[in-house]
């Protein structure tokens, strides 16, 4: 039968969006329980190996306490270096030992350096962190068994993911990092906390995704444009002098009136240059680089992004598949 890879982010939920925000704080234990649940849901429908990544918080070894599942149990044979990365190493070395589907606990800071490295291997996103777009607030059973129907061949890959579009930034030319979600430009010089969280600070922002339910960078996009998973498009924003404005839910429990001074689709390979200097470049709510000197900076949409399950059409392609086998019997 197939095997999992399961990457968990023991720090994702814990940003300074606790503070300036009401970001909800995911502990650690918390994420061990939805661990095991994921656990009890890949056991149920027969999935042989899983492969966790390891930690320093231990929560694979946490989710496996206590409990007696019929599954072989392996770790990624790897250095942590308390980095993002360590899932970016652990994806790949999962996607080089052939595993089906690829679950991460995490937010999509974590999802994206995943897919920095899981090639095509399907990612069953459980969120675990803040402003989450790109996964999804699922039950750890139902995530486990829908990743254990895709590894275990049950269903048709390409009927139970959707491909993701990704943010491509470029700098002199050359594929420097990705984005799943919103690439956002800040008059911020500095990295600092990380979290882009002030909205007042925002000079453009890039999006891929972008839907009403949404909450933080891209639910601003969604209120003129939406972009649901799946679609090869794009939407740049550009905050100044206001020619119209959106209200919209920007953070948890902080719902804004936002000024854009323009905005436009991007077709997927259209690149756009960045100019502002100084500043920085967040990635998916994560500031991540300085933005000095004189080197080009651009930013094009892609249709290159991970494969995503699409639980409910797992789920149900499982139930018709087992049905027309028992009508044939």
């Amino acid at each position: 039968m197939g095997s999992v890879g399961i990457i968990a982010n023991p720090a994702a939920g814990k940003d300074i969006r606790r503070l300036v925000a009401q970001g909800r704080f995911v502990p650690n234990h918390e994420k061990v329980n939805v661990l095991k649940r994921v656990l009890a849901g890949l056991d149920a429908v027969g999935v042989e190996t899983v492969v966790f990544m390891p930690d320093s918080a231990q929560l694979g070894r946490g989710a496996l306490d206590g409990e007696n599942y019929g599954l072989d149990v392996e770790f990624v044979e790897m250095s942590i270096f308390h980095a993002e990365e360590d899932s970016t190493r652990a994806a790949a070395a999962m996607r080089e030992a052939g595993v089906g589907c690829l679950i991460t606990l995490g937010g999509d800071g974590t999802n994206r350096v995943v897919a920095k490295g899981c090639g095509d291997v399907p990612i069953m996103p459980i969120s675990t962190g803040t402003n989450n777009v790109f996964p999804s607030m699922i039950e750890g059973t139902v995530a486990g068994m829908a990743a254990g129907q895709l590894a275990n061949g049950a269903v048709d890959p390409d009927l139970a993911t959707t491909r993701s579009a990704r943010l491509e930034l470029l700098i002199d030319g050359d594929l420097h990092d990705i984005a799943l979600v919103d690439l956002a430009v800040s008059t911020e010089r500095f990295v600092g906390a990380r979290a882009i969280w002030d909205i007042d600070t925002l000079h453009e922002v890039f999006l891929c995704r972008a839907e009403p339910v949404n909450i933080g960078i891209s639910a601003i996009g969604a209120q003129l444009h939406p972009i649901p998973l799946g679609t090869p498009e794009g939407l740049r924003i550009r905050f100044g002098t206001a020619t119209e404005s959106v209200l919209a839910p920007v953070a948890p429990g902080m719902v804004r009136e936002v000024g854009i001074e323009s905005w436009e689709v991007l077709a997927p390979g259209q690149l756009r240059g960045v100019n502002l200097r100084p500043g920085t470049i967040a990635l998916d709510g994560e500031r991540s680089l300085s933005l000095t000197g004189d080197h080009e900076v651009a930013v094009r949409v892609s249709t290159d992004g991970p494969r995503v399950v699409d639980v409910d059409r797992t789920l149900a392609s499982a139930v018709a598949a087992r049905r027309a086998e028992a009508d044939a019997r």
